[in-house]
Protein backbone atom coordinates (compact mmCIF):
# COMPACT_ATOMS: atom_id res chain seq x y z
CA UNK A 1 0.00 0.00 0.00
CA UNK A 2 3.01 2.32 -0.56
CA UNK A 3 3.92 2.46 3.14
CA UNK A 4 7.15 1.69 4.93
CA UNK A 5 6.28 -0.43 7.97
CA UNK A 6 8.78 -0.34 10.82
CA UNK A 7 8.36 -2.88 13.62
CA UNK A 8 10.22 -2.89 16.91
CA UNK A 9 8.90 -5.33 19.48
CA UNK A 10 5.14 -4.78 19.69
CA UNK A 11 5.34 -1.26 18.23
CA UNK A 12 4.56 -0.61 14.57
CA UNK A 13 5.01 2.63 12.61
CA UNK A 14 3.75 3.29 9.07
CA UNK A 15 5.26 6.04 6.89
CA UNK A 16 4.11 6.90 3.38
CA UNK A 17 7.02 6.32 0.98
CA UNK A 18 6.23 9.52 -0.93
CA UNK A 19 7.08 11.48 2.23
CA UNK A 20 10.58 9.98 2.55
CA UNK A 21 13.74 11.33 0.89
CA UNK A 22 16.43 9.56 2.89
CA UNK A 23 16.66 6.55 5.19
CA UNK A 24 19.59 6.15 7.57
CA UNK A 25 19.91 2.52 8.70
CA UNK A 26 21.63 3.32 12.00
CA UNK A 27 22.14 -0.21 13.29
CA UNK A 28 23.73 -3.41 12.03
CA UNK A 29 20.80 -5.37 13.57
CA UNK A 30 18.13 -3.95 11.23
CA UNK A 31 16.40 -6.34 8.84
CA UNK A 32 14.97 -4.97 5.58
CA UNK A 33 12.83 -6.87 3.09
CA UNK A 34 13.91 -6.96 -0.53
CA UNK A 35 10.40 -5.80 -1.43
CA UNK A 36 10.95 -2.56 0.49
CA UNK A 37 14.44 -2.09 -0.98
CA UNK A 38 13.03 -2.45 -4.50
CA UNK A 39 10.35 0.16 -3.81
CA UNK A 40 12.86 2.56 -2.27
CA UNK A 41 15.10 2.23 -5.32
CA UNK A 42 12.14 2.71 -7.64
CA UNK A 43 11.24 5.97 -5.88
CA UNK A 44 14.89 7.12 -5.78
CA UNK A 45 14.90 7.27 -1.98
CA UNK A 46 18.48 7.39 -0.69
CA UNK A 47 19.42 4.57 1.71
CA UNK A 48 22.54 4.95 3.85
CA UNK A 49 23.99 2.10 5.90
CA UNK A 50 26.22 2.55 8.94
CA UNK A 51 29.00 0.36 10.28
CA UNK A 52 29.38 -1.11 13.78
CA UNK A 53 30.54 2.29 15.06
CA UNK A 54 27.44 4.00 13.62
CA UNK A 55 29.43 5.86 10.97
CA UNK A 56 28.11 5.97 7.37
CA UNK A 57 29.66 3.07 5.48
CA UNK A 58 27.83 3.03 2.15
CA UNK A 59 24.65 3.80 0.29
CA UNK A 60 22.29 2.12 -2.14
CA UNK A 61 22.06 3.68 -5.60
CA UNK A 62 19.60 2.48 -8.26
CA UNK A 63 20.80 1.52 -11.74
CA UNK A 64 17.81 3.22 -13.36
CA UNK A 65 17.86 6.90 -12.42
CA UNK A 66 16.93 8.74 -15.58
CA UNK A 67 15.42 7.68 -18.88
CA UNK A 68 18.09 9.61 -20.78
CA UNK A 69 21.18 8.46 -18.90
CA UNK A 70 23.15 7.53 -22.01
CA UNK A 71 22.61 10.96 -23.53
CA UNK A 72 23.40 12.69 -20.24
CA UNK A 73 26.65 10.75 -19.77
CA UNK A 74 27.76 11.71 -23.29
CA UNK A 75 27.00 15.33 -22.41
CA UNK A 76 28.96 15.01 -19.18
CA UNK A 77 32.04 13.62 -20.92
CA UNK A 78 31.94 16.60 -23.28
CA UNK A 79 31.45 19.34 -20.68
CA UNK A 80 33.55 22.32 -21.79
CA UNK A 81 36.85 22.58 -19.87
CA UNK A 82 36.56 26.36 -19.60
CA UNK A 83 33.11 26.03 -18.04
CA UNK A 84 34.44 23.48 -15.56
CA UNK A 85 37.31 25.74 -14.49
CA UNK A 86 35.04 28.77 -14.37
CA UNK A 87 32.50 26.97 -12.19
CA UNK A 88 35.24 25.65 -9.90
CA UNK A 89 36.36 29.24 -9.34
CA UNK A 90 32.88 30.20 -8.13
CA UNK A 91 32.55 27.06 -6.01
CA UNK A 92 35.82 27.79 -4.21
CA UNK A 93 35.04 31.48 -3.81
CA UNK A 94 31.74 30.65 -2.17
CA UNK A 95 33.30 27.96 0.03
CA UNK A 96 35.95 30.39 1.29
CA UNK A 97 33.31 33.07 1.84
CA UNK A 98 31.27 30.68 4.00
CA UNK A 99 34.41 29.69 5.91
CA UNK A 100 35.09 33.38 6.50
CA UNK A 101 31.56 33.78 7.87
CA UNK A 102 32.31 31.08 10.43
CA UNK A 103 35.52 32.84 11.46
CA UNK A 104 33.62 36.12 11.84
CA UNK A 105 31.03 34.32 13.97
CA UNK A 106 33.85 33.10 16.22
CA UNK A 107 35.31 36.66 16.35
CA UNK A 108 38.53 35.56 14.63
CA UNK A 109 38.80 38.84 12.74
CA UNK A 110 42.40 38.59 11.54
CA UNK A 111 41.85 35.19 9.95
CA UNK A 112 38.52 36.41 8.59
CA UNK A 113 40.29 39.20 6.71
CA UNK A 114 42.84 36.75 5.34
CA UNK A 115 40.13 34.51 3.90
CA UNK A 116 38.30 37.46 2.35
CA UNK A 117 41.54 38.31 0.54
CA UNK A 118 42.00 34.68 -0.53
CA UNK A 119 38.45 34.65 -1.81
CA UNK A 120 39.14 37.71 -3.98
CA UNK A 121 42.29 36.07 -5.41
CA UNK A 122 40.74 32.83 -6.71
CA UNK A 123 41.45 32.28 -10.42
CA UNK A 124 39.69 30.02 -12.91
CA UNK A 125 40.30 26.43 -11.82
CA UNK A 126 41.85 27.80 -8.60
CA UNK A 127 45.28 27.28 -10.14
CA UNK A 128 46.97 29.08 -7.21
CA UNK A 129 45.25 26.76 -4.69
CA UNK A 130 43.54 29.47 -2.64
CA UNK A 131 41.32 26.67 -1.33
CA UNK A 132 44.25 24.88 0.30
CA UNK A 133 45.73 28.05 1.81
CA UNK A 134 42.33 29.04 3.18
CA UNK A 135 41.71 25.59 4.67
CA UNK A 136 44.97 25.72 6.63
CA UNK A 137 44.20 29.14 8.10
CA UNK A 138 40.57 28.22 8.72
CA UNK A 139 40.99 24.91 10.57
CA UNK A 140 44.02 26.11 12.55
CA UNK A 141 42.05 29.14 13.70
CA UNK A 142 38.96 27.12 14.67
CA UNK A 143 40.51 24.02 16.22
CA UNK A 144 44.17 24.81 16.91
CA UNK A 145 47.43 24.34 15.01
CA UNK A 146 47.73 20.68 16.02
CA UNK A 147 44.39 19.82 14.37
CA UNK A 148 44.49 17.77 11.16
CA UNK A 149 41.58 16.54 9.06
CA UNK A 150 43.05 13.05 8.72
CA UNK A 151 43.04 12.34 12.48
CA UNK A 152 40.31 9.70 12.70
CA UNK A 153 40.45 9.52 16.50
CA UNK A 154 39.47 13.17 16.91
CA UNK A 155 35.82 13.72 17.89
CA UNK A 156 35.67 16.92 15.84
CA UNK A 157 36.57 14.99 12.69
CA UNK A 158 33.99 12.35 13.61
CA UNK A 159 31.27 15.00 13.71
CA UNK A 160 32.47 16.76 10.55
CA UNK A 161 32.76 13.55 8.53
CA UNK A 162 29.30 12.41 9.56
CA UNK A 163 27.74 15.73 8.59
CA UNK A 164 29.61 15.86 5.29
CA UNK A 165 28.48 12.32 4.45
CA UNK A 166 24.82 13.31 4.89
CA UNK A 167 25.21 16.23 2.50
CA UNK A 168 27.20 14.11 0.05
CA UNK A 169 24.49 11.47 -0.07
CA UNK A 170 21.84 14.08 -0.86
CA UNK A 171 23.98 15.49 -3.66
CA UNK A 172 24.66 11.95 -4.97
CA UNK A 173 20.93 11.34 -5.17
CA UNK A 174 20.29 14.50 -7.16
CA UNK A 175 23.14 13.95 -9.63
CA UNK A 176 22.01 10.37 -10.30
CA UNK A 177 18.37 11.40 -10.65
CA UNK A 178 19.45 13.86 -13.37
CA UNK A 179 21.08 10.98 -15.26
CA UNK A 180 24.72 11.96 -14.72
CA UNK A 181 27.64 10.06 -13.21
CA UNK A 182 28.91 10.96 -9.76
CA UNK A 183 32.28 9.46 -10.72
CA UNK A 184 33.17 12.14 -13.32
CA UNK A 185 34.15 15.30 -11.45
CA UNK A 186 35.09 18.74 -12.73
CA UNK A 187 38.01 19.06 -10.28
CA UNK A 188 38.13 15.93 -8.12
CA UNK A 189 39.56 13.07 -10.19
CA UNK A 190 40.26 10.35 -7.62
CA UNK A 191 40.39 7.00 -9.40
CA UNK A 192 38.96 5.20 -6.38
CA UNK A 193 36.39 7.89 -5.53
CA UNK A 194 32.90 7.00 -6.81
CA UNK A 195 31.62 10.49 -5.90
CA UNK A 196 34.06 12.92 -7.54
CA UNK A 197 31.37 15.23 -8.93
CA UNK A 198 29.49 15.22 -5.63
CA UNK A 199 32.74 16.13 -3.85
CA UNK A 200 32.98 19.13 -6.20
CA UNK A 201 29.44 20.33 -5.55
CA UNK A 202 29.55 19.84 -1.77
CA UNK A 203 32.42 22.26 -1.17
CA UNK A 204 30.39 25.47 -0.50
CA UNK A 205 28.16 23.52 1.92
CA UNK A 206 30.90 22.06 4.11
CA UNK A 207 31.09 25.23 6.26
CA UNK A 208 27.45 24.69 7.25
CA UNK A 209 28.45 21.42 8.93
CA UNK A 210 31.46 23.21 10.46
CA UNK A 211 29.14 25.88 11.88
CA UNK A 212 26.93 23.32 13.61
CA UNK A 213 30.06 21.93 15.26
CA UNK A 214 31.71 25.22 16.33
CA UNK A 215 28.39 26.60 17.62
CA UNK A 216 28.15 23.51 19.85
CA UNK A 217 24.81 22.44 18.41
CA UNK A 218 26.11 18.89 18.10
CA UNK A 219 27.65 16.60 20.71
CA UNK A 220 28.33 12.92 21.30
CA UNK A 221 24.69 12.22 22.15
CA UNK A 222 22.91 14.06 19.35
CA UNK A 223 25.22 14.53 16.36
CA UNK A 224 23.75 11.76 14.20
CA UNK A 225 20.20 13.00 14.66
CA UNK A 226 21.24 16.64 14.32
CA UNK A 227 22.89 16.15 10.97
CA UNK A 228 19.93 14.22 9.57
CA UNK A 229 17.67 17.07 10.75
CA UNK A 230 20.03 19.51 9.02
CA UNK A 231 18.38 18.60 5.70
CA UNK A 232 15.12 20.18 6.89
CA UNK A 233 16.63 23.47 8.08
CA UNK A 234 15.53 26.66 6.34
CA UNK A 235 18.00 28.22 3.88
CA UNK A 236 17.78 30.69 1.01
CA UNK A 237 18.16 29.82 -2.64
CA UNK A 238 17.72 32.46 -5.33
CA UNK A 239 16.27 34.73 -2.65
CA UNK A 240 13.58 32.27 -1.52
CA UNK A 241 13.26 30.48 1.82
CA UNK A 242 13.40 26.73 1.28
CA UNK A 243 14.36 23.52 3.06
CA UNK A 244 18.02 22.59 2.59
CA UNK A 245 17.23 19.24 0.94
CA UNK A 246 14.99 20.97 -1.61
CA UNK A 247 17.62 23.66 -2.15
CA UNK A 248 20.22 20.96 -2.87
CA UNK A 249 17.92 19.62 -5.59
CA UNK A 250 17.75 23.02 -7.30
CA UNK A 251 21.44 23.76 -6.71
CA UNK A 252 22.63 20.53 -8.34
CA UNK A 253 20.22 20.92 -11.24
CA UNK A 254 21.37 24.51 -11.90
CA UNK A 255 25.09 23.67 -11.80
CA UNK A 256 24.61 20.75 -14.17
CA UNK A 257 22.64 22.96 -16.54
CA UNK A 258 25.46 25.52 -16.50
CA UNK A 259 28.02 22.84 -17.30
CA UNK A 260 25.83 21.68 -20.17
CA UNK A 261 24.81 25.04 -21.65
CA UNK A 262 27.31 27.59 -20.27
CA UNK A 263 24.51 29.86 -19.02
CA UNK A 264 26.23 31.80 -16.23
CA UNK A 265 22.93 32.96 -14.75
CA UNK A 266 22.28 29.35 -13.72
CA UNK A 267 25.17 29.49 -11.23
CA UNK A 268 23.67 30.04 -7.80
CA UNK A 269 24.58 29.01 -4.26
CA UNK A 270 22.72 28.09 -1.08
CA UNK A 271 22.72 30.78 1.63
CA UNK A 272 22.21 30.15 5.33
CA UNK A 273 22.06 32.28 8.48
CA UNK A 274 24.49 31.84 11.36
Amino acid sequence: MNYLICRKGNDETKILLDEIKLIMVNSTQVSITTCLLAELLEKKIKIIFVDSKHNPAGELVPYQNNYYSYRKIKEQINFDNYNKDYLWKFIIQHKILNQAKNLFYMKLNQQYEMLIQYQNDVDNGDITNREGHSAKVYFNALFGTSFTRDDRKNDINKYLNYGYSILLSSINREIKSCGYLTELGIHHIGESNPFNLSCDFIEPLRPLVDYLVISRQVDEQNYKQKFVEMLTMSVKYNGKDIYLDNAIHLYVEDLLNYLKNGEEERISFIEYEL
